[in-house]
């Protein structure tokens, strides 16, 4: 049973506050046009920060989607930066109107966290790709597994938050940071996996199955 929450996210309280203060005082004042105009916007930013509770595959090999959003990439790569080898790389675009809480896609141990400055560019193009800012979460799955997930700014979003770690002991699914107004997420893991998404589809964190690894077991 999932337990009640308030289903905002803290890092929107002050976004929140601000934009309904800001409405109020231009009501008060009796501009009534710019009001209904702050009253639009302060329900945006509500829309934006929201934080539903979600319902997590219970399937251990399951790589579950660390964001809402749309797939953007999906390919194997040389991947040096992340896991060290040959990976499944995929991108998920977040768009102003997605959730943007981000969740834990698997459980294990958080390795490393690798914080990279940068541009700003589009999250949805190859500049922003290659040269945006980026928290990169590296981990161990408890079949051994090295998984990668990588929070990446945008055009418009110039805020990436982590709760996570070094060190952290990481459950399936439970919330692990956010980035502020549109950007991508981006995934690296076992190159055997097998995938259960495509290009184009829309993903739910916490919910939808991206790919499933290979345990020991399913590799005999």
């Amino acid at each position: 049973m999932l337990k009640p929450k308030v289903p905002v996210a803290l890092e929107g309280y002050p976004f929140i506050g601000f934009m309904a203060f800001v409405t109020i005082v231009l009501a008060l004042l009796g501009y009534t046009l710019l009001a209904l105009v702050g009253l639009l916007l302060t329900a945006f930013v509500l829309s934006f920060f929201r934080d539903p509770e979600r319902f997590v595959p219970e399937d251990e090999d399951a790589l579950i989607s660390p964001a809402d959003g749309k797939i953007i990439v999906v390919r194997k790569v040389q991947d040096d930066t992340f896991t060290g080898g040959e990976a499944f790389k995929l991108s998920i675009f977040m768009n102003v109107f997605n959730v943007h809480v981000n969740r834990n896609p698997m459980s294990g141990t958080v390795e490393r966290i690798v914080y990279q400055p940068g541009k700003f560019y589009a999250a949805d193009t190859e500049k922003g790709e290659l040269q945006n800012e980026y928290c990169g979460t590296v981990m161990k799955t408890s079949a051994g597994h090295k998984v990668a997930f990588v929070q990446i700014a945008g055009l418009i979003a110039r805020r990436i938050i982590c709760w996570l770690e070094n060190g952290d002991t990481i459950k399936k699914g439970e919330r692990m940071g956010l980035i502020r107004f549109g950007s991508r997420v981006d995934l690296y893991f076992p190159a055997d996996s097998e995938i259960h998404v495509q290009m184009g589809q829309k993903v739910r964190a916490g919910e939808t199955i991206l790919a499933r690894l290979k345990t020991p077991e399913t590799t005999k």
